[in-house]
């Protein structure tokens, strides 16, 4: 036993090497993993150095509020609690693209996870939670998951072109003013007050820089 084990501070052990050291190998189980998902995949995707910052701060708050209260008896309760306050603010803050939430919220599943996982969970299970959910983030983004044809609403103003009987003039214009194989159109909302409609276009992905393809993802595309 240590100095710093066998005295204490206003009542309070300064040192226990037990939980400390379960602190320290459960918090880089954590990093490591979140890294890999927001660092490994997520950033070379997406480009977002915002999105990167707020997640790994988000993670590594959660994880040492579960950990260190991990003996307040809390536990499934306060987990869920912090989804519901997540969720809250979803709603309540600017409009985050659903795929970044999604990764906000495996973030916060990784922090819970590592954080709160006991005795009665080996770390041989808990690694393979942490590498089951990585995989599968992975094996989603990556091309293996994605066909060649993408959807797409975009406002158009050409509301004449909308009738039934000039489909076909309307999706020669589309293709004409977009560059893109458009193959269908459909109709999602009409704007009678400003004569434009809101399409859903399906086309082939052109061979882009994937950068490219996702700056349009989050901006959206207006004919």
């Amino acid at each position: 036993m240590t100095y710093f084990e066998s005295h204490t501070l206003f009542g309070i052990q300064l040192v226990n090497s037990q939980d400390f050291n379960c602190l320290l190998f459960k918090l880089i189980i954590d990093l490591v993993f979140t890294l890999i998902i927001i660092r490994g995949i997520f950033y070379p995707i997406y480009k977002q150095r915002d999105y990167v910052f707020t997640a790994m701060v988000i993670n590594i708050a959660i994880f040492f509020i579960c950990f260190l209260m991990e003996s307040i008896k809390l536990k499934i309760g306060f987990a869920f609690g912090l989804f519901a306050v997540f969720a809250i603010l979803r709603y309540r803050t600017e409009q985050i693209p659903i795929r970044e939430m999604t990764y906000m919220f495996a973030v916060i599943i990784i922090a819970v996870l590592n954080a709160l996982s006991d005795d009665k969970i080996s770390y041989a299970e808990l690694l393979l939670a942490n590498i089951t959910l990585t995989l599968i983030i992975y094996f989603l983004e990556s091309d293996v998951f994605h066909d060649d044809d993408t959807v797409r609403l975009i406002t158009y103003e050409k509301i004449d072109l909308i009738k039934p009987e000039n489909y076909r003039l309307l999706i020669e214009d589309l293709r004409e003013r977009t560059g893109l194989q458009v193959k269908r159109a459909e109709i999602d909302t009409l704007n009678f007050l400003n004569d434009t409609a809101r399409l859903k276009i399906l086309y082939r992905r052109p061979d882009l820089p994937r950068d490219y393809v996702n700056l349009a993802d989050h901006e959206g595309m207006d004919a």
